[in-house]
């Protein structure tokens, strides 16, 4: 048995190490991918540009434009007359939030019942729930200070604690500062570790097929579970060099703290990856050529990706879409990456997707077997 396995991987070897450019993409795809991420994806937005139609022009309606402006959160890109000069502005492009203040804001101020109406681009997600969580922040902020001046021009003292009647203090764990990348490398690891352990594998058996090869492998005695396994070993060093890679110019180019153990995490990913080999193997003998193979792998990897918690948090969907996320393995190693990079934690913690992944790699190794015998019969 290990001879017939070692024979298809030095077949697979030397097809690889041939095809020296597409080798070399393999290798540095990833690692591009990972920069393209890194840089490009932010949750944190700031300077939204902002239309300002102020309607008061005194000095109240300005210390409330400043104080948007200088919160970091807002820059003003244009003014505008009224609201619909507002709406007019965002339509074109021209800003993505807008503030209308009304008449005579500096008296109602005094009498505290002012008001403003804050507008917000609903069309880009991140912009608005930025735009919209900054604006109510800060309106408070400046209603808390507006307070204490008054309150000060009156002869009193109070301090800003004596305003509110619950101090809340808040400590982030793991990720103190927020830092975007502290919480999207390790999911990144695990999406592009499972997008090209598919990519790697799905074109095996149909590209056999198309050159008409499968039929010299068929005559000979390998067995279809040998014939998959042999097919998945050089595909699984090259993966396991991406995940070193990746973790890497994670780690020393965008400093995204290593936490956990190193060793425990190379184990599972090997487990890990040789999931994603399965599968791409099992959508190889499901294709019957190249194109439904590429329809396949976008299927699946766009599920994987919007079902296994990589961009939306699975607790939040119904139950059926959570079922259709656990019939694939980034499903169970989104976590396993976060608990061990970010948090530092060992098995004990996660044991359970632990065992889903290993327990995934014998049922998709099966499946891919018997489906290329049924395919063959």
């Amino acid at each position: 048995m290990l001879r017939r396995i070692w024979a298809v991987m030095q077949k697979e070897f030397v097809q690889t190490l041939r095809a020296r450019r597409t080798l070399a993409i393999l290798l540095t795809l990833p690692v591009l991918q990972l920069f393209l991420f890194g840089y490009a994806i932010s949750m944190n937005v700031n300077h939204v540009p902002m239309v300002v139609a102020d309607q008061s022009r005194d000095a109240a309606s300005q210390a409330y434009v400043e104080a948007l402006v200088n919160s970091g959160y807002f820059d003003v890109a244009a003014y505008a007359l009224d609201q619909a000069g507002v709406v007019r502005a965002i339509d074109e492009g021209r800003a993505q939030a807008g503030v209308v203040i009304p008449p005579d804001f500096a008296a109602h101020v005094e009498r505290g019942d002012a008001q403003a109406l804050l507008l917000v681009d609903g069309a880009d997600l991140f912009t608005a729930l930025s735009a919209f969580n900054a604006g109510n922040a800060i309106a408070q902020m400046h209603a808390m200070n507006v307070t204490l001046e008054k309150v000060g021009r009156a002869g009193l003292t109070v301090s800003m604690e004596n305003l509110l009647p619950l101090d809340m203090r808040v400590r982030v764990l793991y990720n103190p500062n927020l830092d975007d990348l502290w919480f999207l490398i390790p999911s990144m690891v695990a999406m592009l570790l499972q997008t090209q352990c598919i990519s790697l594998t799905a074109t095996a058996i149909v590209r056999e097929r198309e050159v008409g090869t499968i039929e010299q492998i068929l005559v000979t005695p390998i067995r279809p579970i040998e014939l998959m396994l042999g097919k998945i070993a050089p595909n699984l060093l090259i993966a396991m060099i991406n995940l070193v890679t990746i973790v890497g110019a994670g780690f020393y180019w965008f400093h995204v703290p290593f936490q956990g153990n190193f060793g425990l995490f190379f184990g599972l990913s090997f487990v890990y990856a040789f999931s994603g080999l399965g599968l791409g193997i099992l959508i190889s003998t499901i294709a019957q050529n190249q194109k439904q193979v590429t329809q396949l792998i976008m299927a699946v990897l766009i599920m994987a990706i919007v079902l296994g918690g990589f961009i939306f948090p699975r607790n939040t969907m119904p139950l059926p879409l959570q079922l259709v996320g656990n019939l694939f393995p980034l499903t169970y190693f989104v976590p396993i990456a976060q608990s061990i990079m970010t948090k530092g934690i060992g098995l004990q913690f996660f044991w359970k997707q632990a065992l889903a992944v290993l327990v995934y790699v014998v049922v998709i190794v099966f499946a891919a077997g018997r489906a290329f015998r049924q395919g063959v019969d």
